[in-house]
């Protein structure tokens, strides 16, 4: 697919990426979505935590809404992963497997990916859709209210998330994924707050009417959900080869604006530090895309008298 200059590039079809080209078609910009259908929010299989939703909605009918709601206001959106980015100046080409896309902007909505435990991917998904396997505490943890939570992954980042999770649980235990890398304040805050460690690394998990973790030492310990802790991987390559300042390395550093330190590339969402919550990517998407609009008007001159 070649096209026409567009008004703005559109980076990633997630919650963030979808509300911005909902924002931008409304403002009558030429926009277009490159999603490669792999968003997170893919994985929700039923959301207590989203506002405006109490029975719940699960995340591909989530983004199937927000697609046609986008496509509805004249959006384009295509199903490729973008692998070259270049340009600045009002003029940016993106490259994918099949398309070839020029744009006066871009906004990076790209997200991050969960690092998982070792299992197939069917044994995944099925693991995520009974409520077995969770990744997300502040999304769902109300749901493991009062349950046997195990918690995956013995360092600074897994104490963290046991931590949290007693918020809705007194029966929380923090499992060793590979290797034990805590010191003695971690293990004196889980002793304080009651939280279980099993020193024998993990083995494997199975699935079936609760999780059942198997540890190398022949210990099987079940709950009701577990919470890999084992954090997460930003999809942060297109950012790198413009050239984009990250703040810890790995996440895009954006204003208050959502500009990046790149003219003319804007991002929301998980790529940006910040809670991991729609909401919250859908307010990224929301400012940028605003930004975004009022930025071009300043450049063709129809923006305020300086």
């Amino acid at each position: 697919m070649t096209a026409d200059r567009y008004d703005a590039l559109v980076v990633g079809g997630g919650p963030a990426g979808l509300t911005a080209a909902i924002y931008l078609a409304r403002y009558h910009r030429r926009v277009v979505v490159v999603d490669d259908g792999h968003s997170r929010a893919k994985w929700i299989p039923l959301s207590h935590n989203h506002a405006g939703f109490p029975e719940g909605i699960g995340g591909e009918d989530l983004l199937a809404r927000m697609r046609k709601q986008a496509e509805q206001y004249g959006a384009v959106i295509v199903n490729d992963r973008l692998i070259a980015l270049e340009g600045g100046d009002d003029v940016f080409v993106a490259r994918g497997r099949d398309i070839a896309v020029t744009a006066r902007a871009v906004l990076l909505a790209t997200g991050v990916e969960n690092r998982r435990p070792k299992m197939d991917a069917a044994t995944h998904r099925d693991a995520l859709a009974s409520g077995l396997l969770r990744y997300c505490p502040v999304c769902d943890g109300y749901e493991a209210s009062g349950q046997a939570i195990g918690v995956i992954g013995a360092n600074r980042h897994g104490v963290a998330e046991a931590l949290f999770l007693t918020t809705y649980s007194d029966d929380v235990t923090l499992l060793v994924y590979e290797t034990m890398e805590l010191n003695g304040t971690d293990r004196a805050d889980l002793w304080r707050a009651g939280v279980k460690v099993n020193e024998s690394p993990l083995e494997e998990l199975e699935f079936g009417g609760r999780a059942t973790a198997r540890l190398r030492d022949g210990t099987a310990c079940r709950f009701d959900t577990i919470y890999p802790a084992l954090g997460s991987d930003s999809n942060h390559s297109l950012a790198l080869q413009l050239g984009i300042e990250l703040s810890d390395g790995r996440c895009i550093l954006v204003d208050t604006k959502q500009r990046t330190s790149v003219a003319g590339v804007y991002a929301a969402g998980d790529i940006v530090m910040s809670l991991d919550q729609i909401s919250v990517a859908m307010g990224h998407a929301a400012i940028a895309a605003t930004a975004l609009h009022n930025d071009l008007r300043d450049h063709d001159g129809n923006g305020p008298a300086s």
